[in-house]
């Protein structure tokens, strides 16, 4: 949780306009902190890179601080937790994106890094066979002791929450509003239950309506905080197509549940499959075993074993932590290591059972 007043000045950031994730966190990088980014003179802000005049003059004559303090009697209020990218506190899955918002707000009981993370979307208007295949799915992967995310939204989404409230399932519900409302409001129940085995989490403050604009950034979170997306039923141009494109360029696995060609809000998943950007997925078993999560796959806990590596070891752990998954180019360019002898690092981590080698040149931890 950030000091009250680091906060007020990161939310007092997010409300200028013009700043968004990206450029909040380069000022804060070239500054120090969002305190300093409004004490900073303008003409240095001008030559932050991607500021300009005009950016720099909204920060220099910002003066709305005053909604900035109502917005953290709003959080003390509703035992609220607030996730600075900064902070140990916020999802590691997210750390390592450039577009991941700066600042999130939480409430219930989440846990943003659990071990093992599945997203489920679809369509707003699914079908018998969608909604069946969707609970079966939750109980199946109760036993693998995942947690589930979504978009709250009507259809596959709340199916999906409502099945993880009914098995008391961890599982969040990722908002395009402020955490003072509830869209669709027929969800006020469903989000009540959620908050004793999980919760709501959202990038905007109160205030903020559900607008058209704010789906497609949500779709985004929910995309980068999982192992692996699931679309159980989409139209072509549906949200849940644009989840399971965002998680391909975010390097997650993604599946989708086939269906008949002739059935609308099956095109969207066959034309994923057909496209070779979702892996099918006809039974439960085929996300296990894709993930490695099955019985025969179990090997001790890898993040327990970070806390005895060696400082170099355990720093490409943790990168490809942050990544899910990543390539020895990608982990030897971003630490700056010799190839070499990454390579031999990245064999003693496979030995020792902390991650394992994928086609490609890429790893990932067990």
């Amino acid at each position: 949780m950030l000091p009250d007043k680091e906060l007020i000045y990161q939310i007092s950031l997010k409300l200028v306009p013009g700043i968004g994730d990206v450029l909040m966190k380069n000022l804060i990088a070239y500054c120090g902190s969002a305190e300093a980014v409004f004490q900073e003179k303008q003409q240095k802000l001008i030559l932050i890179p991607g500021i300009g005049e005009v950016l720099a003059k909204s920060i220099y004559q910002f003066k709305n601080f005053d909604r900035a303090n109502k917005e953290v009697e709003f959080i003390k209020s509703n035992n609220i937790q607030t996730h600075c990218y900064l902070n140990d506190n916020y999802p590691f899955r997210l750390k390592e994106l450039a577009d991941a918002p700066s600042l999130l707000f939480s409430k219930g009981n989440l846990n943003l890094n659990p071990t093992r993370m599945v997203g489920i979307v679809g369509t707003r208007k699914a079908s018998e066979y969608g909604k069946v295949f969707t609970q079966n799915l939750v109980e199946e992967l109760k036993n693998h002791g995942v947690q589930i995310v979504s978009g709250l939204a009507i259809g596959i989404d709340s199916i999906a929450h409502k099945s993880c409230t009914d098995k008391n399932i961890p599982n969040i519900g990722v908002l395009a509003h402020g955490l003072d409302q509830m869209y669709p409001n027929q969800h006020q129940a469903l989000a009540k239950k959620m908050l004793e085995c999980g919760g709501l989490l959202t990038e905007y403050p109160s205030k903020t309506q559900p607008e058209k604009e704010n789906f497609p950034k949500r779709n985004r979170i929910v995309a980068g905080l999982c192992d692996v997306l699931v679309v159980v039923e989409t139209a072509i141009k549906g949200g849940a197509r644009i989840t399971a494109e965002l998680a391909n360029s975010y390097n997650r696995e993604v599946m989708a549940v086939p269906g008949r060609t002739s059935d609308y809000y099956s095109k969207g998943c066959n034309y994923l499959i057909q496209d070779h950007k979702a892996h099918m997925l006809i039974e439960p078993n085929d996300l296990i075993e894709l993930m490695g999560w099955s019985d025969k796959n179990k090997r001790n806990n890898p993040i327990d074993l970070f806390q005895n590596l060696p400082k170099e070891e355990k720093e490409i752990a943790q990168f490809i932590r942050g990544k899910v998954k990543a390539n020895l180019d990608e982990i030897a360019f971003e630490l700056n290591l010799d190839p070499g002898h990454l390579s031999l690092k990245l064999l003693e981590l496979e030995f020792l059972g902390i991650l394992r080698s994928l086609p490609g040149k890429s790893f990932e931890l067990n």
